[in-house]
Parts: structure tokens; C-alpha cells; sequence
């Protein structure tokens, strides 16, 4: 059985991860809410539970789960732990006193409860003494009912509002001028704004790297000259090979050993990773592990579409799709700053061919668009069970990535 399901991620306004919410579906061809809430809930914990883990999911950050009064009811919050789960309470639920009797037993348990898509009632004041979150939906709620939530929850300073369905910069800053702690939404994947920004040395450098492991062949002569010009560079490469997953029988004493110890398919990652991960490290640290698993899901499918494509295109290719993101620019701008390979760079500005698909792929499930999924999978002839397997493996891995390199 595979877990259907998507993480979006809930940044704090200092666009920190604070958790994921899990979006749930019974499968790839199903869209919610054509299935019911109860058994929704019912297959999140069970897959989360007993299948994949549900910290292996969220890299071990809080999850979001929405639960219904019969769920709730049913005790399967219990079945998860207070660190891991945040009990959501569905907008559909109605406020009562079996409701708040069960909120009043989860809070006393330690567990952290959350409002979904709040629109106010004076009768929400009742349950507001165990309730930690409050979400709103910035799409569809007024300035006027935002203050008013305000208003009601201004004698219990411990509930934090959470503005979701955050799509553009401005929207983040005026949520954050409205008093607002959490966010969920892909602004932070989308470029703040576009100014001109260059690249210090070291970034030339990669980015020089990134063609020349982008050629069929690799000339480890011109790789090694690069990385002798480049004393950080060359610092992080060494630190790196010197990971216990490389078995070495000697130790390194050249670059270019170096080099040949990583071998070409570890060496085009590593690169990719270095160079999204320091290109602009004032960005929210969930964009560079999306980027990362974009790279990775896009490599683990290329070999397994229709039509084969190079895996390590594939890696490059999903990696550089937000670096427009990360970098603050128009994509065509940047990618004229990058000696890349037509293979990865058209794709990228046209939108067309496989490798688009794939990002398009992606992007669609990210969005827990399910029914536009089943469409792009067919054209490009992947079995569903095949994409989430490499889903959920490639945000894995990318987690795994990112506590490496962030030293935690």
C-alpha cells in the first residue's frame, strides 16, 4: 500500500519551518472531497501509522491532520503522539458539547489542536482555552472578519493565527502586518521580486562545474582545475568524500582523487546540492529542500518514462526548476548567467518536452491536484505506484540532504 498523500509545507513569519499539513487522497485518480471525511482521516493514520511513519513523511516536523467528530470521536488522534500531530479540526465540524469535551481531553493530554478555515461564532469562544491555532483562508476571508477573529482571541495570547492558501509575497507581508505567526501556501516558492543580483566567485564556480557535468563525458582535468582555483570549494568536496558512505581504502591526498572517489553520478549531485544550497542562503530553507526533491524525484523517474532521459539531465533539471525562486529573478535571466546545456535550460524557459512534464508533474502534486496528475503520468507513461514510491523517497532523501548539510 503507498501513501497518497501530499506535505505542504507552514512556515513562521521568520519563513522557518514549523510543520507540514498532510493532504490526504484514497489514490491518485481520487479528488477530495469526493471521499468522505471520516475515512479519509481513517486512511491517513493508517498509512502514516503502520506504513510509510509518519515522521519519515514530515522529516520529522509536526503534521497537520484534518479529523472530523466521528474520528475524534473514534480516538485516532490518540494513535499518533503529541510530537508528531497536530489535531485539525475540519470546518465542517460543528461546535458542541461532545466536541468540546474531546478538545478539553486532547489539551489536557498535551496535544496540540488547530481550527481549520475558521469563520467566527460566538460559541468557538468555549473551546478557545485549548485551541493553539486558529487557520484562515486568506482567499476567501475579508480584512474585516480577519480583525474580528482578532478581536475575539485577544484574551488568549497563546492562540496563533495561521493564514493559509498564501500565494505571492505581497499577501505574506500583509498577513504579517495583520498579526499573522504561520503560513501555509507556495509564496516562498515563487520569486519576492526581481532585481539584479551577482554571483560571487564561488557560485561562478559551480556554476561552471554544473556544465561541465552536464557533457556526456566527463574531463576530469578541466573539473579538477576548477576546483583548485576555489579553496571553499575545494574544502567542501574534501569534506564530503570524507562521509562514511564512501569506502575508501586510502586516504585522500588530491582533488583530483577526490574526484574519481565520488565518481560522475555523485559528483553532478553533489555540485547541484552545493550550488542551490549557497546561491542565496537568506532563503526559506523548505525552498532549497524542494528544490532537492524535485532533483531527486526527477531522477529516479527519467529512467522509467516512455521515452528514457539521462538521469543525471533529469537531477539538474529539477533542481534549477525554482531557482528563479532562490535567486530572486526572472528564470531567463539566470539561466543566462549559467553555461548549462541546452537539454536542461530548454525545458526549463519553454515548458515543453519531458522534462517540463515532469516539473509540471511535480508541481501538480505538490498542489495535491490529483486528477491533473493522472493526465500527465499517462502522457508520459509512468505507473502511479511508481511516482509515489519515487515521491515519497525523493522527499526522504531530501530531508536527509538537508539535515547533512545543514550539520544538524
Amino acid at each position: 500500500m503507498y501513501f497518497y498523500a501530499a506535505r505542504q509545507p507552514i512556515l513562521d513569519k521568520d519563513k522557518n519551518l514549523f510543520a507540514y499539513e498532510l493532504l490526504f487522497r484514497d489514490s491518485i485518480d481520487n479528488v477530495f472531497p469526493d471521499i468522505d471525511g471520516d475515512e479519509a482521516t481513517t486512511k491517513m493514520i493508517e498509512a502514516s501509522k503502520f506504513n510509510l511513519g509518519i515522521g519519515e513523511f514530515t522529516g520529522n516536523k509536526p503534521a497537520f491532520i484534518n479529523f472530523t467528530l466521528e474520528t475524534l470521536s473514534l480516538g485516532y488522534a490518540n494513535m499518533l503522539t503529541t510530537d508528531e500531530v497536530v489535531v485539525e479540526i475540519l470546518e465542517t465540524v460543528k461546535p458542541g458539547k461532545k466536541l468540546l469535551a474531546i478538545c478539553k481531553d486532547l489539551y489536557e493530554q498535551g496535544y496540540t489542536l488547530a481550527l481549520d478555515d475558521y469563520e467566527h461564532q460566538k460559541v468557538w469562544v468555549h473551546f478557545f482555552p485549548y485551541i493553539k491555532i486558529i487557520k484562515i483562508d486568506w482567499k476567501i476571508s475579508t480584512i474585516e472578519e480577519i480583525k474580528e477573529v482578532k478581536q475575539a482571541i485577544v484574551n488568549f495570547p497563546d492562540i496563533k493565527l495561521l493564514a493559509e492558501k498564501v500565494e505571492t509575497y505581497d499577501e505574506y507581508n500583509q498577513a504579517l502586518e495583520l498579526g499573522f505567526e504561520l503560513f501555509q501556501g507556495f509564496f516562498f516558492a515563487k520569486p519576492e521580486m526581481i532585481k539584479t543580483k551577482s554571483l560571487s566567485p564561488s557560485q561562478i564556480a559551480m556554476a561552471e562545474l554544473l556544465y561541465e557535468t552536464s557533457k556526456p563525458e566527463l574531463d576530469l582535468i578541466s573539473i579538477t582545475a576548477v576546483f583548485e582555483r576555489d579553496v571553499t570549494l575545494s574544502y567542501k568536496l574534501l569534506r564530503y568524500v570524507n562521509s562514511a558512505i564512501f569506502r575508501r581504502s586510502n586516504e585522500i591526498s588530491s582533488i583530483k582523487q577526490a574526484l574519481v572517489t565520488l565518481g560522475s553520478q555523485e559528483l553532478k549531485r553533489f555540485l547541484g546540492l552545493m550550488f542551490a544550497i549557497n546561491v542565496n542562503p537568506d532563503k526559506p530553507s523548505e525552498l532549497i529542500n524542494s528544490a532537492m526533491a524535485r532533483a531527486k524525484f526527477c531522477e529516479l523517474v527519467a529512467k522509467d518514462i516512455s521515452a528514457p532521459i539521462d538521469s543525471s539531465i533529469a537531477f539538474l533539471t529539477g533542481l534549477l526548476s525554482l531557482i528563479d525562486a532562490i535567486l530572486d529573478e526572472k528564470l531567463e535571466t539566470v539561466l543566462e548567467k549559467l553555461p548549462l546545456s541546452q537539454e536542461i535550460k530548454d525545458p526549463l524557459l519553454t515548458k515543453k518536452g519531458v522534462l517540463a512534464e515532469l516539473i509540471q508533474l511535480l508541481e501538480f502534486i505538490e498542489h495535491a491536484q490529483w486528477d491533473k496528475t493522472t493526465i500527465v503520468m499517462k502522457k508520459l507513461g509512468i505507473a502511479k505506484e511508481k511516482v509515489i514510491k519515487d515521491y515519497n523517497q525523493a522527499l526522504s532523501w531530501a530531508d536527509e540532504q538537508s539535515q547533512m548539510t545543514n550539520g544538524k
